[in-house]
């Protein structure tokens, strides 16, 4: 439930939950489902789902170098999933996507597609690379969200950071003073702890031999492949 892109997929797992026990669903009822579905969400939170905001700092500080790779590697793997589709043109930007006996509708103009993936995650899902793909479009990059492109964390760290005064000079409030820190109730678990969360299989790519390393289609190699123009 917490990953649906669709309010109908989400219902029908919260029916499930309620066969189990209703107590459930009363619980997340009274939590609110905004505060961790991304389909009741009121902002969009991004592909990256969590209940450990240090886990999720950490992580992307951890490849912050190479945070431009990792938005092309997305784009690789939703256009290998684009291969089998067909695109029945409605409008200008407007365009139906059949795959495996469904249907979505994709809207270049508002950038959604009724998969929910297009406009949840801001980036172009399989059904809209298949859109794109039919108008002859290389360049997905205008398609996507500015989170994902280099420039965006280059522009994060133009703001100046303020040092801080000696400790001498501080001026703490009197409740801080007061607050009293206790250790955490739990211990740490044994072994060194993981540092990067487990993809879905629907993240995961499979490379065949016979097909390009970059966009994933047959007929070309990854040096000859024009799919992704480079950006400047």
């Amino acid at each position: 439930m917490e990953k649906a892109y669709r309010k109908g997929d989400f219902d029908k797992l919260m029916a499930e939950v309620v066969k189990v026990d209703h107590r459930v669903k009363d619980y997340l009822e009274e939590v609110g489902y905004e505060k961790w579905s991304r389909v009741h969400s009121t902002i969009n939170r991004g592909r990256m789902m969590t209940s450990n905001i240090a886990d999720c700092i950490n992580g992307c500080l951890v490849d912050a170098h190479t945070l431009g790779r990792r938005f092309e590697e997305i784009l690789i793997v939703n256009a290998s999933k684009s291969s089998k589709m067909k695109v029945v043109p409605s409008s200008e930007y407007i365009f139906t996507v059949h795959e495996a006996g469904k249907k979505y509708i994709v809207c270049l103009e508002r950038k959604n597609c009724t998969c929910g993936r297009f406009q949840h995650d801001e980036i172009p899902c399989a059904h809209a690379i298949e859109v794109l793909m039919h108008k002859n479009v290389t360049n997905l990059h205008p398609y996507c969200f500015d989170y994902y492109k280099s420039y965006a964390l280059e522009k994060m760290y133009e703001v100046v950071m303020v040092p801080m005064p000696d400790k001498e000079d501080w001026n703490v409030p009197e409740y801080v003073l007061d607050e009293i820190v206790r250790p955490p109730r739990f211990r740490r678990l044994t072994g060194r702890p993981t540092k990067r969360r487990k993809k879905n299989a629907d993240e995961k790519i499979t490379v065949n031999n016979n097909c390009c390393g970059q966009c994933g289609q047959e007929g070309h190699n990854r040096r000859t492949c024009t799919f992704f123009l480079k950006e400047n």
